[in-house]
């Protein structure tokens, strides 16, 4: 199986070959700003396809990017021909798989550390807490990325630290996004062990915490992983709209009520929406 470098160098021959193929289009070879005008055309093209989730016609197509059909026609032809962009059976056209490969390929994980970095600072600052990037692994979450609030008494959990997802609100996030049957096999594999007289240990309620948290978009530690330690977390969405992570915040329970945790919502919310957004969701992408 190839390794993550050998798909980029594959995936970024083919983007070159999507640019060789646009400026081969019997068009001036007219230098616009930034480069070759069949190439930043051929981008165009193929953003404004990517916004027309349910497909989009020539003509319609080539009026929205402001050229003549022959010329949208043509540069369309080169990334069907590749696979970056697909026609329908009603002629409409929408991204191909290999755009989708090529950004996953794209994305790892320092990449995702230094987009998250930013944000958690920004959190940290607005919230005066902890705050914390998280993503799966197994059936327990890890920190990816940390940063420590303002205040004086902080809490010291390090990057690459593993933690079980059924007592943290980052991992009570990730959960809720798994697809019914993925979360019933989670439960049959995992003991709901009482870390501290917070966890929740009954099957039933855990699982109506989970709905809970997948109706309100948010999940909550109270106590459950550390008794002295409340927590809040969203999930964070991908290009495709997937689930991939989930920030948060965390501070002592003496100093965090969990009053002030929900009124931190708004700041954490804004968060989410931020790191997903670097990572290529909008909020009209059809989640999965």
């Amino acid at each position: 199986m190839p390794d993550a470098a050998a798909s980029r160098r594959s995936g970024g021959a083919a983007v070159a070959r999507v640019i060789e193929r646009a400026a081969d289009v019997n068009e001036p070879e007219d230098k616009a700003p930034g480069g070759v005008q069949s190439i930043g055309r051929a981008f165009a093209i193929l953003e404004e396809v990517a916004r027309n989730r349910q497909g989009i016609g020539l003509a319609d197509l080539s009026k929205r990017v402001g050229l003549h059909n022959s010329t949208t026609f043509h540069l369309v032809k080169t990334m069907v021909s590749l696979g970056y962009i697909r026609q329908l059976k009603d002629k409409r056209y929408r991204i191909g798989r290999p755009l989708f490969v090529l950004a996953a390929s794209a994305l790892d994980e320092m990449e995702m550390i230094s987009m998250a970095t930013p944000v958690l600072e920004q959190l940290s600052l607005t919230t005066g807490e902890s705050s914390h990037f998280a993503v799966r692994m197994s059936d327990d979450v890890v920190v990816m990325a940390r940063t420590p609030g303002p205040s004086k008494f902080q809490l010291t959990d390090r990057v690459g630290v593993v933690r079980p997802a059924y007592c943290t609100a980052l991992g009570k996030v990730i959960l809720a996004a798994l697809r019914p049957e993925q979360f019933d096999r989670y439960l049959d594999r995992v003991e709901l062990k009482p870390l501290t007289s917070k966890t929740i240990v009954d099957r039933q309620r855990f699982v109506q915490e989970i709905e809970d948290v997948r109706a309100s978009g948010v999940g909550f530690d109270d106590g459950e992983f550390d008794e002295e330690v409340r927590c809040a977390a969203m999930p964070v969405r991908d290009f495709s709209g997937q689930v991939i992570g989930a920030v948060g915040i965390s501070g002592p329970v003496w100093r965090l009520s969990f009053q002030a945790l929900q009124s931190r919502a708004k700041a954490l919310e804004a968060a989410a929406r931020q790191l997903s957004e670097a990572l290529g969701f909008a909020a009209e992408t059809e989640q999965v």
